[in-house]
């Protein structure tokens, strides 16, 4: 578990969902709705104070892989606050012909006030933040996507008031969204029940991490191979890809494997009436979700995709000391 950084630490990383403590998690939260609010809209004029929170700030957004709502997120985000973004790939940098992670980190810390990082092992995000002189966030590694989680908490709180004592039924693959979804639930007091087929389940670490810091929030968690169990009375219903990024090769056994696993209106049906369904997409319609239940009522995953906007936004200005 990473060791929570306390307010006086000069460098601020964003690693894991559990870098913050639940009560900095909150005032995240609390900051990402004030920023939305606050931004401009079509029609009116700018009325966000944060305009230039960021004014002569560069943030370094490094993609080793590929990206939608991370990257034009994160990019209109340090804009919108006033600093200049430096969208980079794997290709346009000496990390493609073996420059390491150390030395890019070295180097980057002189030139920007801030590195995001999408990549594959959450070791090089560790060894980045070790070795650099300026906060490091995660934008989605094999092992966490804590930024999509804030950005979930978010959502959950606008169409249900709260977090402490609600249901959250993640069903499908145990990857680095459900390891974030289970902490991240775990800090709020939620129930938190993960449905994966056997051998597919949370990383076990992860899980033990989660119920350790669900002790002091009252909050719960369940790993199950019965998608039943989890979905049943349910406030919340989640799911993901079935195969992620880097595992197309196994995407037609996994689709045999995961078949029982499927967000469908049988599975809105266990849930409690009032329920609500996401997705941190891209979806695969048919497969992990079916096309009535990702465009029906009960569906909020295009405000939670918009919510990474505010979230993430919300998460740059605490860590540079900005909020």
């Amino acid at each position: 578990m990473s060791t929570p950084l306390s307010s006086t630490t000069p460098i601020r990383h964003f690693l894991t969902v559990d870098d913050l403590q639940p009560d900095e998690l909150l005032a995240v939260l609390d900051l990402a709705d004030d920023l939305k609010a606050q931004r401009p809209r079509p029609g009116r004029g700018p009325v966000s104070d944060f305009g230039t929170a960021l004014a002569g700030h560069s943030i370094a957004l490094i993609f080793e892989k590929s990206s939608t709502r991370t990257r034009v997120s994160f990019e209109v985000g340090v804009r919108e606050l006033g600093g200049h973004p430096l969208v980079l790939n794997r290709d346009q940098l000496q990390l493609g012909r073996g420059e390491t992670v150390a030395d890019t980190a070295k180097v980057l810390s002189r030139y920007v006030h801030a590195i995001v990082l999408r990549t594959f092992g959450q070791d090089r995000l560790e060894t980045l933040a070790e070795a650099g002189s300026v906060p490091v966030v995660n934008a989605l590694s094999d092992l966490a996507h804590p930024c999509q989680a804030v950005a979930d908490l978010q959502t959950i709180r606008e169409y249900k008031g709260g977090l402490s004592g609600l249901k959250l039924a993640y069903v499908g693959d145990g990857n680095n969204v459900a390891h974030s979804l289970l902490k991240a639930g775990a800090m709020m007091g939620m129930h938190v029940a993960v449905a994966t087929p056997p051998g597919y389940a949370p990383d076990a670490q992860v899980v033990d991490e989660a119920i350790e810091l669900a002790d002091p929030s009252d909050g719960r968690i369940t790993i199950t191979t019965d998608p039943v169990q989890a979905v049943e009375d349910a406030d919340v219903l989640y799911t993901d890809v079935w195969a992620s990024m880097g595992q197309e090769a196994e995407a037609a056994e996994r689709a045999a494997v995961f078949a029982g696993y499927q967000l469908n209106t049988a599975s809105l049906d266990l849930a409690r009436p009032d329920a609500i369904v996401m997705h941190c997409l891209p979806a695969h319609r048919g497969e992990e979700i079916t096309e009535e239940v990702l465009e029906g009522d009960a569906s909020v995953v295009f405000t939670q995709a918009e919510n990474r906007l505010h979230a993430q936004k919300a998460l740059l200005l605490t860590l540079l000391g900005r909020a």
